[in-house]
């Protein structure tokens, strides 16, 4: 028989993917001044703080 999930631990869930939504996944290109090369950077940054990490 299958084990019952407690409600607590689907309301704890249910937090955790709330709050996981508030984080993006940003990719940036970076040109080399070397080889003119263009390489990419990534960053998992909180929704607020994105337009900061781009001005970087």
């Amino acid at each position: 028989m299958a084990k019952a999930t407690s409600k607590n631990a689907k309301v704890k869930d249910l937090k955790a993917s709330a709050e996981a939504k508030n984080w993006t996944k940003v990719i940036r290109a970076v040109k080399s001044s070397k080889s003119g090369a263009y390489t990419f950077k990534e960053g998992i940054v909180h929704k607020d703080n994105i337009k900061e990490y781009l001005a970087q």
